[in-house]
């Protein structure tokens, strides 16, 4: 392994320590709660230890180039978190549950009018076009042997009838190639848990019945805009 942080992720590594801070702030009341946990501090201090590895694991998929370099820098601590608590015995589905419940309050700590402005930008004829130019991308073969460890995808136009308003088919996927490469496989369907929420704080309704990481082809993102006063994140499922 590696022991170097690309530079791409060095630049952000102070913003990405801080959101980490920030999470175990909110996981602290469920770590005592839900994992019957104790020793908070010593706990804190392995996370951070833990997500310094991951920092020096986490694979480049194109830095400001790809849109996917965004999701692995706010989502990877997730996994430090997940590998710590499995050490301390505590069950996957109670891990799940505690890094769903924080990303959600950590998300909602940000006023709901950028949230939603947010989530306006990301369902916009701007952004599907930039989509569909990132899948595109995403599927040539020198993107792929430039960047192995990257996401492929499509991006899935709705048909007559379709609740829809677009959708992405993931047919790979980073965080599942990350999870392969460093036993992380069992908590790799909680990372696929916090989208719901990610998408719910942003006024957005994701509709997925599959994923990779359950053992599917591909994972079936399907997006479509919340009414005005479901777009309090909570997730409409």
């Amino acid at each position: 392994m590696s022991e170097i942080v690309h530079p791409f992720y060095e630049k952000h590594r102070g913003a990405m320590e801080a959101a980490m801070r920030q999470r175990l702030d909110l996981a602290e009341p469920m770590l005592n709660d839900r994992a019957n946990l104790s020793d908070i501090d010593g706990i804190r201090q392995e996370v951070m230890d833990e997500f310094e590895r991951v920092l020096t694991q986490m694979p480049y998929v194109g830095g400001a180039a790809s849109r996917m370099s965004d999701f692995f820098m706010r989502l990877i601590g997730f996994m430090a978190i997940s590998r710590v608590l499995r050490r301390h015995g505590v069950p996957t589905a109670v891990i799940g549950e505690i890094e769903r419940h924080t990303y959600k309050a950590q998300l909602l700590t940000e006023p709901e009018a950028e949230r939603l402005a947010a989530g306006r930008q990301f369902m916009s004829a701007e952004n599907r076009a930039l989509l569909r130019e990132q899948a595109m991308m995403s599927s040539s073969e020198s993107h792929q042997t430039t960047f192995p460890d990257d996401f492929v995808y499509d991006f899935v136009e709705p048909g007559p009838g379709d609740p829809f308003e677009f959708g992405i088919n993931y047919k790979a996927c980073g965080f599942c190639k990350f999870a392969a490469r460093h036993g992380d496989q069992d908590i790799l369907p909680n990372i696929c848990g916090l989208d719901f929420d990610a998408y719910a704080t942003r006024g957005i309704h994701l509709e997925r019945t599959q994923t990779l990481a359950g053992g599917a082809s591909h994972c079936n993102f399907r997006f479509s805009r919340l009414p005005p006063e479901k777009g309090d994140g909570t997730p409409d499922q």
